[in-house]
C-alpha cells in the first residue's frame, strides 16, 4: 500500500471540543501532497462564544464566522475530502474529538476514523527539546508557516509523517506505526474517549 493519508488540524472558538471554527486538510497520495483545503466553521449555540485566549492564539473572531456555514452543512464536506483515510494530526486525540463531539452536537454519528498522532511519531523519529508542531515540522524540512492557522498546521503535520515514513523506511501508514511503535487509533477507541 502506499503513503496515504489525509492530515487534519482544528481551530477552537474556545475549550469546548465542539466549539470548531477553522479546519484545514491535506491530502497525501504516495508520499506527496495532492490536495489541500480549509474553511471557516460556525460553531453552534452554545459552543459559540470566542474565548480570548483561543482568539489572540489564532486569530479568528466571532465576526470572520458569522456567514460561515456550519458543523452540520459541512460534515459531509469534511468526509468527502478525507474519504476513506487515515486522519492525521498532531495532537490527534484533540483533532479526532473535535470531530467527535462536534458531529455529536450537530446530532450525527462521529465519523469513524482511524488516526495516527503526528507527535508521538515525531517523538520516536526526532530528538528535539520540544515537539511543538513548529520544531517537529523544521525537524522534518518544513519552514516557517503560520502556526495555528489550520490549513498551514495541517501541512506541517503532512510533511512530519512524510517525512518520517522516508526515514523509516516505511510504506503506508500502518507500516510506519509499526516501524515506530506508534499505535493507529480505531474508531470505536475514539467514540470511547470521547
Amino acid at each position: 500500500m502506499p503513503l496515504d493519508f489525509t492530515a487534519i488540524d482544528f481551530e477552537t472558538a474556545n475549550s469546548s471540543p465542539a466549539s470548531a471554527c477553522s479546519v484545514g486538510l491535506v491530502r497525501v497520495r504516495d508520499g506527496e501532497v495532492v490536495a489541500q483545503t480549509g474553511w471557516l466553521i460556525r460553531p453552534p449555540a452554545g459552543h459559540d462564544e470566542f474565548n480570548m485566549w483561543n482568539t489572540k492564539i489564532h486569530g479568528i473572531h466571532p465576526h470572520d464566522v458569522a456567514g460561515a456555514a456550519t458543523w452540520a452543512q459541512q460534515l459531509d464536506r469534511l468526509c468527502t475530502f478525507a474519504g476513506d483515510d487515515v486522519l492525521v494530526a498532531h495532537n490527534a486525540g484533540f483533532d479526532l474529538k473535535v470531530l467527535t463531539t462536534s458531529s455529536q452536537v450537530a446530532g450525527f454519528a462521529a465519523p469513524p476514523y482511524r488516526s495516527l498522532c503526528s507527535l508521538a511519531v515525531a517523538r520516536k523519529t526526532y530528538e528535539l527539546e520540544s515537539y511543538r508542531l513548529p520544531v517537529a515540522a523544521a525537524a522534518a524540512g518544513f519552514g516557517e508557516f503560520a502556526h495555528h492557522d489550520a490549513l498551514a498546521d495541517a501541512r506541517a503535520c503532512a510533511q512530519i509523517v512524510i517525512d518520517a515514513a522516508r526515514r523509516a523506511k516505511a510504506d503506508d501508514v500502518d507500516a510506519l506505526g509499526a516501524a515506530l511503535g506508534v499505535r493507529l487509533t480505531e474508531p470505536e477507541l475514539q467514540r470511547a474517549v470521547a
